[in-house]
């Protein structure tokens, strides 16, 4: 179980997350919503150690996290998709691949079920990053963060700019990773795209966890998602 527990964070004295509590048990696609600036990215950093935690705990199974350097997140097991994609875009993707399988020492059994899930990226190997497609670019920081063998994934706007061919690739990726008990945290603005694949969906507001509900529930309230996402 990953645990957020009343995690305040910083940058510089502009104060972001407020007291923010979480949990996000074994194999559970837990998304977070809620307009732009509410502390939702920052969250993740938090969890990455890329942002400090002034107060309050972060704890994977009971391991705490916020004491540990920023590389040595994923090596506890927590794979991280960051808004934009964060590539080495002058590697080639297997060179990139070859990244996330050395954080942790994962075989060629973990590179062979990753390739599987994303079988285009297998025709691409030699290609170097920086030269494929967005859509592309968005499965090969999937893939790579996939590398790691991760107990838990972070996802942040993992559809933004993609076509909906892509968009549903993702979508059964993430799914994939939910039978193999992997927890998804998932922050997206696209409503359509959560309520599909998510368990549950924790609104964010103002840096504050303001409500956590089930995402079945949403598709018959949209007040709900009208007062938190929407403009």
């Amino acid at each position: 179980m990953l645990e957020l527990s009343g995690v305040d964070c910083y940058y510089a004295e502009a104060q972001v997350l407020k007291a923010f509590s979480l949990k996000a048990e074994a194999g559970e696609i837990l998304c977070l919503l809620g307009r732009n600036g509410a502390g939702k990215t920052t969250a993740l950093k938090a969890i990455m150690g890329l942002v400090r935690v002034r107060r309050g705990s972060i704890s994977l199974d009971g391991t705490e996290l916020t004491a540990l350097a920023p590389h040595e997140v994923p090596r506890r097991g927590i794979g991280y998709v960051p808004q934009g994609r964060r590539l080495f875009s002058e590697l080639t993707v297997m060179e990139n691949l070859r990244v996330g399988l050395m954080t942790r020492g994962s075989g060629p059994e973990v590179l062979d079920h990753v390739l599987s899930l994303f079988p285009l990226l297998k025709e691409r190997l030699a290609q170097r990053a920086g030269t494929m497609s967005g859509g592309e670019q968005q499965m090969l920081a999937m893939a790579r963060a996939l590398c790691i063998n991760p107990r838990v994934l972070l996802l942040d706007e993992p559809t933004e700019g993609l076509m909906p061919a892509m968009i549903e690739r993702i979508r059964q990726s993430v799914l994939d990773l939910k039978s193999h008990g992997v927890t998804t945290l998932l922050v997206e603005q696209r409503v359509d795209a959560v309520l599909p694949v998510a368990d549950r969906v924790a609104f964010v507001e103002n840096g504050r966890v303001t409500g956590v509900v089930a995402a079945s529930a949403l598709a018959s309230d949209r007040q709900m998602i009208d007062r938190y996402v929407g403009i």
